[in-house]
C-alpha cells in the first residue's frame, strides 16, 4: 500500500567584530554623507584608487597600515551621486591576511569620509611555520571523515586576522567524494605554531535558488555550486540531496533488500529547477527536495531535533523509482525516501509535502521508539507518520499545498475512487481503516489499525463534531457518544513527539501509547492541567480507556 517502511537492516559562520573609523575634519575636506541612491558595481578607477591610498598613506597610524603590508584592489562601488568605496585586500610580508580587508570610503569629488576593516595591525612574530604543510594537508583529510574516497587536500600558508590576534596560521580545503560519489570539501584553518584547530567551513558554496513543483508551486531550494553548475544537494540542511533513480528498482527477497537503484544527483546550469510539470524530470525532485527541507524545518525548529537521526546529518531522496510505481518508502538500510512515478491512473507521483514528511517521520521512529511494524505496534508506526507529516504540511503554510487533514489528497487520480488515502477526522471514510480500537485491530494491515491513533490526533487537536479548518469541512464523532475539546495542532505535536521519543517502546500497544501521552502531557502541562484532561477524553473517545 502507498506509504510504506522497510525495515532492512554547516559551515561555521565566523563572527568578525568589524572596526569603523571614521575620518577627522581636515582642512578644506568636506565629510558630507553621499545622498541615498543606488549602488553599482565598476571598474577601479584610477582616480578613486589614487584618492584611495592618499587616504590610507595620509591615515596610516590610525588605520594600522605598516610597510611591511601590501594591498590591491578587489572592487569599487560608485554611488549615484559620485561618491566611491574602494575595497582592498591586504597581504603581510608576501602572505594573504584573513580579515585583512578594508574599505575606502571617498565623497563625491574625492575626499576622504572614513574606512571599515575587520582588523587593524596585521603583524605575526615569524612567518615561518613549526607545523608542516603535510601535517596540515592530513588535518583536513580527516576533517571530512572516514568515508571520504579520493580525498586530497591543498595548503596555503596565511596570516589569520579573524579569531583574535594576528597569527601564522595554514588554510588548508580537501575535497573528495562521499561514498555515493557526490563531491565534498571542507575548509579548516590550524594555528601553524601549535596545529591547534582555528575554524573550519564548507568549501562548497550553498546558493539560494528555486523550484517549480508539482504540488507546491514555486518553492526556495539551497542548492551547492560546483564546476560552473548546481548540485540539487543543501548543505545547510546536513547535505540532504535528491537524485534520479533512473525508473530503476533494488532487489528485495522478503524484507531483505539489495539497493540497485541509482541515485544520480540532480544538476541544474542556472539553478532554477524544474517546470512544474511531469515532462521534466527535475520537477518531481523539487517537491522531493522541497518536502525535505520543509520536514527538516519543522523538526528542528519546532521539536528542537537536528536532522532526522538528531545528528545533523541529512537523509537523501530518490525518485524515479521503477516504472509506473505505486509507492513511496523510507528505508533504514540507506536512511533515505524513495519515490515512484505512480501510473497517473491511481496515483500521480507520490511526492506531495505530506507524503515526505510522513516518509521521514519514520526515520524518526526507526531512531527513537522503534515501534514494531506489525500488530498495534505498527498502527501506531504509521499513525506516527501520519500525524507527525500532517503537522508538517500546516507547518509549511504554503498557499499552494494549505495544511489538512487529508493524507496524500495531491496524489490520487481519478481511478483511486476517493479523495485521499487516509481521513484522520473519521478514518473509516476510507472503507478500510478503524475509527475505534478493538480487540482485534492489531489483526489489520497497519495502514488501516492506524485509523485509532490518527483519529485520536484529529480528536486532541480540534476536538469532536463538525468544524471548518482552512475551507476543509471535516466531521469527527466519537466512539462512545462523549464530546471532546481540542487543544490545537502545536500541544498535539508537543504531546505526541515526546511520548515517541520518551515513553513509547517497540512493543508499545495502544494502551500503551495512552499511558505515554499521558505522561508527556503530565511532563508539559501538569496533571491536573486540561491537556491532561483532553489526553485523556480523545483516548476514551476512540475506545482506548
Amino acid at each position: 500500500m502507498p506509504f510504506s517502511i522497510r525495515t532492512t537492516a554547516g559551515a561555521i559562520a565566523v563572527a568578525v567584530a568589524a572596526v569603523t573609523f571614521t575620518a577627522t575634519a581636515l582642512p578644506g575636506t568636506a565629510f558630507a554623507a553621499p545622498e541615498p541612491g543606488p549602488a553599482a558595481s565598476a571598474a577601479p578607477s584610477s582616480a578613486a584608487v589614487s584618492a584611495a591610498d592618499a587616504a590610507l598613506a595620509a591615515n596610516a597610524a590610525r588605520l594600522g597600515i605598516t610597510p611591511a603590508q601590501s594591498r590591491t584592489v578587489r572592487d569599487v562601488v560608485a554611488d549615484a551621486d559620485g561618491g566611491r568605496h574602494v575595497r582592498y585586500d591586504r597581504t603581510f610580508a608576501g602572505l594573504p591576511v584573513l580579515g585583512g580587508d578594508l574599505v575606502v570610503h571617498l565623497a563625491p569629488g574625492g575626499a576622504f569620509t572614513g574606512a571599515d576593516r575587520a582588523a587593524g595591525d596585521l603583524a605575526v612574530p615569524t612567518t615561518t611555520p613549526a607545523v608542516p604543510a603535510a601535517t596540515a594537508r592530513a588535518q583536513a583529510v580527516r576533517a571530512l571523515g572516514p568515508a571520504t574516497r579520493n580525498a586530497d587536500a591543498t595548503a596555503e600558508l596565511v596570516v589569520d586576522a579573524l579569531h583574535g590576534t594576528p597569527r601564522l596560521a595554514w588554510q588548508t580545503t580537501a575535497a573528495g567524494q562521499d561514498y555515493l560519489g557526490n563531491p565534498v570539501a571542507r575548509t579548516v584553518l590550524s594555528d601553524a605554531a601549535t596545529g591547534g584547530t582555528i575554524a573550519t567551513w564548507d568549501a562548497i558554496e550553498t546558493v539560494t535558488g528555486d523550484g517549480a513543483s508539482l504540488y507546491s508551486g514555486t518553492v526556495p531550494l539551497e542548492a551547492t555550486a560546483a564546476g560552473g553548475s548546481y548540485q540539487l544537494k543543501d548543505p545547510t540542511r546536513g547535505g540532504t540531496y535528491t537524485g534520479d533513480a533512473q525508473n530503476k528498482t533494488d532487489l528485495c527477497i522478503g524484507s531483505i533488500c539489495i539497493s540497485r537503484a541509482p541515485a544520480v544527483l540532480f544538476t541544474d546550469a542556472d539553478n532554477h529547477w524544474g517546470t512544474g510539470t511531469t515532462a521534466d524530470r527535475a520537477t518531481a525532485a523539487v517537491d522531493a527536495q522541497y518536502g525535505t527541507d520543509v520536514t527538516w524545518d519543522y523538526y528542528k525548529n519546532v521539536h528542537g531535533r537536528n536532522g532526522i537521526a538528531g545528528d545533523g546529518k541529512g537523509a537523501y531522496n530518490r525518485v524515479h523509482y521503477g516504472s509506473g510505481y505505486n509507492n513511496a518508502f523510507w528505508q533504514d538500510s540507506c536512511f533515505c525516501m524513495t519515490y515512484g512515478d505512480g501510473d497517473g491512473t491511481t496515483f500521480g507521483p507520490l511526492v506531495s509535502l505530506d507524503v515526505a514528511g510522513h516518509e521521514m517521520s519514520h526515520g524518526v521512529t526507526s531512531r527513537t521508539a522503534k515501534l514494531t511494524y506489525s500488530g498495534e505496534s505498527g498502527g501506531l508506526n504509521e499513525a506516527t507518520s501520519d500525524i507527525l507529516g500532517t503537522l508538517v504540511e500546516f507547518y509549511a503554510a504554503n498557499p499552494a499545498d494549505p495544511g489538512d487533514y487529508l493524507i496524500g489528497e495531491q496524489i490520487v487520480q481519478p481511478g483511486f475512487g476517493k479523495a485521499a488515502l487516509r481521513f484522520m477526522d473519521q478514518p473509516s471514510k476510507d472503507t478500510k481503516s478503524a475509527d475505534c480500537w478493538s480487540s482485534g485491530v492489531g489483526n489489520l494491515d497497519v495502514h488501516y489499525s492506524s485509523g485509532v491513533a490518527n483519529h485520536f490526533a484529529y480528536l486532541l487537536a480540534e476536538g469532536s463534531g463538525t468544524k471548518v479548518v482552512g475551507g476543509v469541512t471535516y466531521s469527527s464523532p466519537t466512539c462512545d457518544g462523549s464530546t471532546v475539546t481540542g487543544i490545537g495542532r502545536d500541544k498535539l505535536g508537543a504531546v505526541w513527539y515526546r511520548a515517541l521519543t520518551v515513553y513509547m517502546t517497540s512493543g508499545t500497544t495502544y494502551a500503551g501509547a495512552r499511558t505515554a501521552t499521558l505522561k508527556a502531557a503530565t511532563d508539559l502541562y501538569g496533571a491536573g492541567s486540561a491537556e491532561y484532561a483532553a489526553v485523556a477524553a480523545a483516548w476514551s473517545a476512540v475506545a482506548v480507556g
